[in-house]
Parts: structure tokens; sequence; C-alpha cells
């Protein structure tokens, strides 16, 4: 069966959104949104391996990857199928290859901060070896010293001016891991081992919504170039912020997400005939 993941539920509203965290978080990073969201979705905040109380995949590199996307599929089965689909940053990588993997099990995907992967596999081992020196740091000094470090990357700039009791609740969700989990995570989430889904994106049928702080250039670029693939895609980039839009402007952040579940879609015969015509220029 592989991984079995933990999660916990709150809120009422007629949308259930399964939601999945970044690297050192957990569930409980999206529970200052309860206040803002529990009237209007059924919330489904997910520890994915290595985080709170999921185990890592029994599988290592790409195989554990794809053995947590399946655990992603497998939990939306057991909610009854066709629920949203949120990610953040690591987050957003999983929920693709889960929207990519099993389609019809979900409604719509939001993704904040995502990638589709690296395209060259020069990068993908670049990565790698990024990722390998990463655990060897961790492992040899301990998590306390890594959240240090973590903390100080210039993509999270923008936590830097949350106020002090917010920043230091989110130092100790970090400090909460343990070396093995953040170990295993980057072994087994990380982009370097995470599947190239790029060539994915023409094919992909859910309405997509992608959301970035327009202080975050890297990623609303990759925003930007990710939408021209999609073909059925929003996009918002937030003003004022960086790298984790749900933390550093909630309010706003929340009105995007109800706005775009709560707005009607439909497929229209002329949009499918669109799609097919494009289907036909990629083959």
């Amino acid at each position: 069966m592989g991984v079995t993941l933990a999660y916990d539920t709150w809120g009422e509203g007629p949308h259930t959104l399964l939601a999945l965290h970044g690297f050192t978080g957990s569930g409980a990073s999206f529970a200052h949104l309860r206040a803002l969201l529990g009237r209007s979705v059924r919330f489904v905040a997910v520890d994915l391996p290595g985080h709170g109380r999921t185990p890592l995949p029994e599988k290592l590199g790409r195989d554990g990857f794809l053995e947590t996307v399946d655990a992603v599929v497998r939990l939306a089965r057991e909610l009854g199928g066709h629920v949203d689909l949120l990610g953040y940053s690591q987050g957003a990588r999983i929920a693709l290859g889960a929207a990519v993997r099993a389609p019809e099990c979900f409604g719509r995907l939001i993704m904040e901060s995502g990638s589709p992967g690296l395209h060259r596999r020069q990068e993908r081992s670049e990565r790698r070896e990024a990722d390998a020196k990463l655990v060897e740091f961790i492992r040899a000094r301990g998590v306390d010293a890594f959240v240090d470090r973590w903390e100080a990357l210039p993509l999270f700039d923008g936590l830097r001016r949350l106020p002090e009791a917010e920043q230091a609740a989110l130092r100790e969700r970090r400090k909460a891991c343990t070396v093995e989990g953040l170990s295993g995570a980057l072994e087994t989430l990380g982009l370097g081992v995470q599947p190239d889904y790029w060539p994915e994106l023409h094919r992909q049928r859910l309405p997509t919504l992608l959301l970035t702080g327009a202080e975050d250039v890297k990623f609303t670029g990759l925003a930007r170039r990710m939408a021209a693939e999609l073909p059925v895609v929003w996009r918002h980039a937030f003003a004022g912020v960086s790298h984790a839009p749900h933390l550093e402007a909630p309010e706003e952040y929340v009105r995007e997400v109800l706005s775009f579940l709560q707005t009607p879609w439909y497929e229209a015969p002329q949009f499918e005939h669109a799609i097919l015509a494009r289907e036909a220029t990629h083959s």
C-alpha cells in the first residue's frame, strides 16, 4: 500500500480542499487560515512524509516521490473523489504530480509557489548534489542549526516582516521536525528526484490557479511559463509578498482561493475542440 498520510480535517463548507504543505512544515502550517476558510471549505490538512505524523516512504529517490503521489491519490479517493487540491512549494510539486497521475480524482488545482520540475538532466543532477550536501549538514549539525540556515535564505525575506509572535510560531513548527524526517524528505521529495512534469502541462485538464508573491521573481516567472502551457489557468501575484503568500497575506490569499473555488466552470464544446486541436500540434 505504501505510505499512509496523516491528516486533520476542519471546516464545514461544500468544497473539500486537500492541502499539502511545504518543506519543514506540516498540516498545522495552514491552521491560521481556519477562521477565514472554515465556513467555506472542508479543509484536509495533510502531513507529508518526513513531517508531522507521517513516516517516510518505503522507497528512496524518484520511487519515494511517486509513492507519495500515490498516497495523495489514495487519500483523495478515500475522501470521496473529485476533491480540490492545494499545494505550497514542495506540496505544490506533489499536488501537480497527483493531478497528472489521476486527474479524475480532483476538481481543481491550486499551486502556490510551485514548479513542474527541472527539464534538463544536468539540472536534476546538480540539485540532487545540493540536496545531498544539505542532508549531510542536517545529520552533522542537527535541526536547530539547519533551521537557522534555512530561515536566512533570501527566498524567505517576506517572512521576516511577519509579527514576532507569528515568526516564533513558524520557527517552533520547523524545529519540531526531526533529523531523519528532513533528511529523508530531501532525498525522496526533492526537486532533483521529482519527475519532469513540464511535458504534461498541455494535457492537464483541471482548472488551475497559480499563486505567487510578486517579490518572488523566480517562482512568478515559473508561473508565467506554466500559464502559457496549461489549457485552463488563472494566475495571481500578490504585491509586496515573497515566497509564502498564505503566511504573508492570508486575507488576500483566502479571497483568491475562494473566488477560484466558487466560480462556476464548465468545458464548453468550442473549448474541447480547441484542446483537441492543440493536442494535435503536440503529437
